[in-house]
């Protein structure tokens, strides 16, 4: 069976539809944030809940990986090679633009969207859910820049399917990606 890799920037509804898909037809499911979340682990931190990466924490756990890129390496080498072997549904950043196998599909939404559905999700107030939008972007695409060169927010030619999803429901972001892998299985 085929992989199949949904990206996006933060809170654009990757991990919600890929949780879908991967129930939908019987795959497992892989966040590349929580490979890298088990690193962070083995380096004395303490992360627990989706939000994680918003906290303090998180934050700091940024700052160490921004100064050594082998954590991100690590997890992508590992999230390659399981998208090789099939029968996955990963979360990544990266994965995409890393992986020559696989349905690549990519979540675009304003940041306005974004912040807007992370202060739902985290129940946190608009205002800080936009800063922690603007904070992880611009962290995310420095990062994977320096790292692959790549643009994570603008090269999107590697994708199958680019959806944007800024006037769409999750339910009906969904069904157009279920549909989408229906014809790539």
């Amino acid at each position: 069976m085929k992989s199949f890799i949904i990206s996006g920037m933060p809170a654009s509804g990757k991990t919600s539809v890929a949780i879908k898909v991967a129930k939908k037809y019987g795959m497992n499911y892989l966040c590349g944030g929580d490979i890298l979340k088990e690193i962070a682990i083995s380096k004395g931190y303490h992360p627990s809940g989706n939000d994680w990466w918003d906290t303090e924490n998180g934050m700091k756990f940024l700052e160490e990986r921004k100064k050594s890129f082998r954590f991100d390496r690590e997890v992508d080498d590992k999230l390659v090679k399981l998208i090789e072997k099939g029968g996955v549904v990963v979360t990544s950043y990266t994965a995409p633009w890393i992986s020559t196998e696989g349905l690549k599909i990519w979540l675009k939404a304003s940041p306005n969207i974004r912040s807007k559905r992370l202060a739902s999700r985290d129940k946190i107030p608009y205002i800080e859910a936009k800063k922690i939008v603007k904070k992880r972007d611009t962290e995310n695409i420095a990062i994977y820049k320096k790292i692959y060169g790549f643009n994570i927010d603008k090269d999107l030619s590697v994708f199958h399917l680019v959806l944007d999803t800024n006037n769409l429901s999750k339910n009906q972001v969904i069904e157009i990606v279920f549909k989408a892998c229906q014809h790539f299985i």
